[in-house]
């Protein structure tokens, strides 16, 4: 079995083992810590919101539309499409003004199982702004309105918001231009594959708010969690918990990033396989072990994640037949 694994126990045997690799960087780039392949290159999918609204914000985005931090958090979010998150959404809209239609993310059913039974039972059919990543494409519009370009086909590779994005993330990530892969999110927008050790140099360079930019970024987020997510999410319960210790992003097909920027790091995961279930556990996992080396002594509030350490598994009657393991040996410089 590899160094870092999220387990589904059931009785005396491991039913199946999700394998996971991680990468803790400090501010200055150094790797310190990792478990599985620190290299793997993988799409960072949504955890790269942040590095994407960037050249926004270092291009006068905030001043020329006045836009607040609830906005920018919910740019930088994959959000449940709460009845905030669309009042936030169509705030964007008015004040780049844009009409929802040149979203060109679609629509899709709530991330919160409660908010999508309920447009199930309200017969609601979601429209661009219930995307979790209508924040980001409100954003990368509004890139575009900025600088008089086209606002056809900005989500897609080879648009002049896509060529500022990712000199974003050759700055921050520290991976040139011309080393970036790039494929097509689920959103439609281009998505960029990175190593994940570059992954976590961006979320270390988040953290340290590297950049006056990216400073405002991080505060956005940190004073806004519910926007970044909803309820009964990870990232906001976590930011929320840990207000201002941590900056916390989820991305698809079992991805994490976040920054812990009093320890002045940067961390990224991925579940091998892309097991949403398992990335949340693999976080936890993986900030209680950095915390318990780097900072021992520190009043981290460790009791606010418990129902992602170890959760139990239950049957349809409720009745407890396993549990959930993380098997993290995590290997320090």
């Amino acid at each position: 079995m590899s160094d870092f694994a999220i387990v589904a126990v059931r009785g005396p045997l491991d039913e199946s083992v999700h394998h996971v690799s991680a990468a803790v960087v400090t501010t200055d780039g150094a790797l310190i810590a990792h478990a599985g392949d620190p290299e793997l290159v993988t799409y960072w999918r949504s955890a790269s919101k942040p590095f994407q609204l960037a050249p926004l914000v270092e291009d006068g985005g905030i001043e020329r539309f006045g836009l607040d931090q609830e906005m920018l958090a919910l740019a930088c979010g994959s959000h449940n499409a709460e009845s905030e998150h669309r009042v936030v959404g169509a705030r964007w809209l008015e004040a780049v003004g844009l009409t929802e239609d040149q979203l060109s993310c679609g629509g899709h059913p709530s991330l919160w199982p409660e908010q999508a039974e309920r447009m199930i039972r309200e017969g609601v059919a979601p429209t661009p702004l219930w995307s979790n990543c209508s924040g980001k494409h409100a954003g990368l519009l509004a890139l575009a309105r900025l600088h008089d370009w086209p606002t056809d086909g900005y989500e897609a590779t080879g648009h002049p918001v896509q060529d500022r994005v990712a000199q974003s993330i050759a700055r921050y990530a520290g991976v040139p231009v011309e080393q970036q892969v790039w494929g097509v999110d689920g959103c439609t927008a281009a998505a960029v594959a990175l190593p994940l050790v570059a992954m976590a140099r961006g979320y270390a360079a988040l953290g340290a708010g590297e950049t006056p930019a990216l400073a405002v970024l991080r505060d956005a987020m940190t004073a806004w969690p519910m926007m970044v997510a909803g309820s009964e999410r990870l990232d906001t319960i976590l930011m929320s918990a840990w207000p201002g210790r941590v900056v916390a992003k989820i991305g698809a097909e079992g991805v994490f990033s976040a920054a812990l920027p009093t320890l002045g790091i940067g961390l990224s995961l991925k579940v091998h396989d892309g097991d949403m279930r398992c990335a949340g556990y693999a976080l936890v996992a993986l900030l209680e072990a950095v915390v318990a080396r780097l900072d021992p002594a520190g009043d981290w509030p460790l009791d606010e994640l418990a129902r992602w350490r170890s959760p139990k598994i239950r049957n349809t009657r409720g009745v407890v037949t396993g549990s959930w393991q993380p098997r993290l040996t995590l290997r320090f410089a």
